[in-house]
């Protein structure tokens, strides 16, 4: 199993009547301002562990589980919404930065929260990295009432039980999961993230199973349409010099397959003042796992900046 160089810790924060976790690494320091990572969509803070070893140099790094992922509450709600990362990130940052600026790194889903936040507290952010936080595909309006019936729909499922997540029996198959979903990760890294991102617990039938520790409410999709010109007005109030960082693979290519494309999202970055695209080979969607190495030397040379 991989060996952690930089072992974190573990903290729980009060937000928004939620019980939150943060993964925390080094110490606190005047001389640099605190790193703050945000993981995607079925994933947990820990997903960063591989790039917190592969910094140059160690630093204060914190990395929270949003809600309803990793050992974050949910708070019982059958649906997520958008504005509820963003206001559960300034209260994480009110806690752990007060008003000192921060570095922040999201990546997929936290990309997408990391690019939002920035254009709504833009004094809150020195520097900014997003990991292949895409955004969405547009959507017309005449696709509101079938797109609200799909809601309904979905919850209706997921009340019923239809939508829960796969079990496993030992852990090793949460790691062939992994592997499956991501054929470069090896086989190292998956043991490790499995122990992450599931616990063992006792099932009604009374047989032990892994669970991954994500909220199926997760799985409903969005009732409100996607809205491009929103977007843009956020990222037009982004201050900090932004780094887009996208994997060799091209992961839109194969989700919207031609709907939605690597122009279309460049187009959308020039609306940001001050951004900069990079490109990390030999990677995939989930490159913090496939090259951490080059992600990190992406991050600390950006950041250095």
């Amino acid at each position: 199993m991989y060996q952690a160089l930089r072992p974190s810790r573990s903290e729980f924060v009060p937000v928004r009547n939620l019980r939150y976790h943060v993964r925390l690494w080094g110490e606190p320091s005047p001389a640099r301002p605190p790193l703050v990572l945000l993981h995607g969509w079925m994933d947990v803070a820990a997903s960063w562990q591989f790039v917190v070893d592969a910094l140059a140099e160690a630093r204060w790094v914190l990395a929270p589980d949003w809600r309803g992922f990793g050992l974050t509450d949910g708070g019982g709600v059958d649906n997520y919404w958008m504005p509820d990362y963003l206001a559960d990130l300034d209260w994480l940052l009110d806690h752990y930065a007060g008003d000192t600026p921060i570095d922040l790194v999201g990546h997929s889903m936290g990309g997408n929260i990391a690019m939002q936040y920035s254009g709504v507290r833009p004094r809150r952010v020195r520097r900014l990295v997003n990991l292949e936080g895409f955004g969405m595909a547009p959507l017309r309006a005449d696709e509101a009432p079938a797109r609200f019936g799909k809601w309904i729909d979905q919850l209706k499922r997921l009340h019923r039980g239809e939508m829960g997540l796969a079990t496993y029996p030992e852990a090793g198959g949460v790691a062939r999961r992994l592997m499956k979903t991501n054929p470069r990760l090896t086989q190292d890294k998956a043991d490790w993230l499995a122990a992450h991102w599931s616990v063992a617990r006792r099932q009604p039938d009374g047989r032990e199973a892994w669970e991954i520790l994500g909220d199926p409410a997760h799985k409903i999709i969005n009732a409100n349409l996607f809205r491009v010109d929103e977007t843009l007005a956020l990222y037009a109030c982004i201050a900090a010099p932004l780094l887009a960082v996208e994997a060799s693979d091209d992961s839109l290519g194969r989700w919207w397959k031609g709907g939605y494309t690597l122009a279309d999202y460049h187009e959308r970055l020039k609306t940001v003042p001050d951004a900069r695209v990079a490109c990390v080979e030999d990677a995939g969607h989930m490159l913090h796992h496939d090259q951490p190495a080059r992600v990190a030397a992406l991050i600390d040379a950006f950041l250095a900046g």
